[in-house]
């Protein structure tokens, strides 16, 4: 046998070789991967097996959650960078606000509110005081800005001589673009529950539209085919608020349906065009409206409105986990409250507790019909600082000398050690307060 002849026969031989190798390869590759669909499957129909949970805020993946920047703590500082007036009487105004550090914003929950320390002016001594106050977010959530609605609260018509709101008469007189603003991160537990579909009725009276706008301006954005049904209360088209951008929404949408309620139409007024329905937003109007099915309810008006609509829509057979709600102001809706969350299982309450505020030098029976220790403060004529009324903001806070309270739900806010947040507490035993 030739030299040449042996070389192509080694040469064959190593390229046989080479293929059954090769060949080999791709048939483990080919085995692993059917192997990897396989797995994928059976992940994938599990999931889809498992029952959809409500009231539970939205799941986010690991990698959204990687992508979203972590709520700041304390304070931070914003910059107005526009200002906006949004009804005919310029009664209520938008304020968009960007940090300062130019670091992009978390994302938050549409429905929940900023919280501000405002530095306003004591008109009685005429030295500055720091005023807590929360607002709520009334767009989609941006990575750039924030934006709040505020209406200037006027003495009320059966209280001309009562002082004006401090806080939102501070933002529409004082609060300019360019000014910088101290503000803490999105908080509130009332909220839109994305994660269950049905069809949604938002109820806002009067500036209590403004969580309603969060929720309805981040449903359609986000193509949301859910029937969204709006329902908002005003006196009139001078404190209409964002009348254009609603009804463009509408004519954008047919999954959205505005239901405008004018309870004194002005003299230029006109039914079926500037507003639905004359009166209030009630449960005969909801009840005449809505189609017999099953709704989530979202709520948030003035006390007179949540106590009459949020017990009728019970009486209605409204199921209580359809029913999302929150009051403004210094409203709380009193043996109606839905508690979201729960620090721990209510302990068995002695028969008799006293309240002492040793600052007030006051002494007192504890009402158990009470919603909470600010409540009952403020029923009894004690002052104490407030602004949530929803355990976030803190200023409630107030140090404990004696005795022990329980919370309605886990506190947002950081609480100091000796101390409580009266407007999400109760006490326990016998109870000794510094206010």
């Amino acid at each position: 046998m030739s030299t040449g002849s042996l070389t192509l026969i080694v040469f064959a031989a190593i390229a046989a070789q080479v293929i059954v190798f090769v060949l080999i390869g791709l048939r483990r590759r080919k085995q692993q991967f059917r192997d990897l669909e396989s797995r994928i499957g059976e992940q994938q129909g599990s999931v889809e097996q498992q029952p959809v949970t409500s009231n539970i805020a939205p799941i986010v993946s690991p990698d959204a959650a990687e992508k979203t920047p972590l709520a700041w703590q304390g304070f931070k500082e914003f910059i107005v960078q526009r200002r906006v007036m949004e009804a005919a009487a310029e009664s209520i105004c938008s304020f968009y606000l960007t940090p300062v550090d130019g670091q992009p914003l978390p994302s938050f929950k549409p429905g929940q509110f900023l919280t501000f320390k405002l530095q306003i002016e004591d008109p009685t001594s005429g030295e500055s005081k720091s005023v807590v106050r929360c607002y709520s977010l009334s767009d989609s959530p941006q990575p750039d800005y924030y934006r709040v609605t505020i209406k200037r609260a006027t003495p009320p018509a059966n209280q001309p001589g009562a002082p004006p709101g401090r806080s939102s008469n501070y933002f529409h007189d004082h609060v300019q673009e360019g000014m910088q603003l101290s503000v803490k991160a999105p908080s509130g537990h009332f909220y839109l529950m994305e994660a269950e579909p049905l069809p949604i009725v938002l109820v806002g009276g009067g500036i209590g539209i403004t969580p309603m706008l969060s929720i309805v301006n981040t449903l359609l954005n986000s193509g949301s085919s859910r029937e969204i049904r709006l329902f908002y209360g005003v006196c009139n088209s001078a404190e209409h608020a964002m009348k254009g951008h609603l009804e463009k929404l509408q004519q954008a949408h047919a999954n959205f349906h505005l239901h405008v309620c004018y309870s004194r139409p002005g003299e230029k007024d006109e039914e079926g065009v500037d507003y639905q329905h004359q009166g209030h937003v009630d449960i005969r109007l909801l009840r005449l409206t809505l189609q017999l099915k099953r709704y989530q309810f979202y709520v948030c008006g003035p006390r007179a409105m949540m106590e009459s609509l949020i017990p009728a829509l019970e009486a209605w057979d409204v199921a209580t986990d359809d029913i999302y709600y929150e009051s403004f102001g210094p409203a709380t809706l009193p043996k109606h409250q839905k508690v979201t969350q729960q620090a721990s299982k209510p302990t068995a309450v002695q028969k008799s507790i006293t309240v002492t505020f040793s600052k007030s030098g006051k002494s007192i029976a504890w009402n158990p019909d009470a919603e909470s220790l600010l409540e009952f403060a403020e029923n009894n004529n004690i002052e104490v600082d407030s602004g949530c009324r929803a355990g976030s903001c803190a200023s409630c806070q107030t140090a404990l000398e004696s005795g022990e309270v329980e919370y309605s739900q886990d506190p947002d806010a950081d609480v100091e050690d000796g101390h409580c947040l009266l407007c999400i507490s109760k006490p326990k035993n016998d109870l000794t307060l510094t206010a």
